[in-house]
């Protein structure tokens, strides 16, 4: 696999990110599978990431990851051709994410927190223990709640955006990340129980 599409995909940070994932897209479309490397470097952590709010699961979220760029690879004129390439792309991951929590049974997805921190590192401030503590509130909350807190903080997207991604109204998104904001500053102050309820 040549580097040719990582640098072009990675040579400018002054570009808006989903500017650069569409011009990664572009030059798959152009140079074909070969140039894939670019798109795995720039997008890699970020998908994982958020594939791991979903799963709850590091492997199982490197797996939806790596479902969705062999997608991506064989059919990348789809994705570059959206409206928001990136948000698309994302959409696959969520829905990727989705069919393998499906398919694991109910006790596989209360793994322990260390699937979150261990093999590799989520992004690399985790092993901070203030960071740690953020991640395990999060893994607490319903998904529908703890995929809009990834979005709008890691990701820095507007609800407007999240609403894309996730298929929902944008005052949808908003609510949500409210509502998982408060139980998170409650967990983290201990003021609630450990367990919280699958959906709301």
């Amino acid at each position: 696999m040549t580097r040719r599409g990582a640098s072009c995909c990675l040579m400018s940070h002054s570009i808006p990110f989903s500017k650069r994932v569409f011009q990664c897209l572009d030059h798959m479309v152009v140079h074909g599978g070969d140039a894939v490397a670019g798109l795995i470097d720039l997008t890699s952590t970020r998908m994982v990431r958020f594939a791991t709010t979903i799963t709850r699961n590091q492997h199982d979220a490197e797996d939806a990851v790596q479902t969705v760029l062999v997608k991506v690879t064989e059919r990348p004129r789809l994705v570059r051709d959206a409206d928001q390439p990136w948000n698309y792309l994302l959409r696959m991951v969520r829905n990727e994410s989705l069919l393998i929590t499906r398919r694991k049974s109910r006790w596989s997805l209360v793994d322990n927190l260390t699937d979150l921190l261990t093999v590799r590192r989520v992004d690399e401030l985790e092993q901070e223990e203030t960071v740690r503590e953020v991640w395990r509130a999060l893994r607490k909350l319903p998904t529908e709640q703890s995929e809009v807190i990834v979005l709008k903080i890691w990701e820095q997207m507007t609800f407007l955006e999240i609403a894309d991604v996730l298929e929902i109204t944008p005052g949808t998104s908003a609510s949500r990340y409210r509502y998982g904001m408060q139980k998170m500053t409650q967990l983290l102050r201990g003021d609630v129980e450990s367990e919280v309820p699958t959906h709301g």
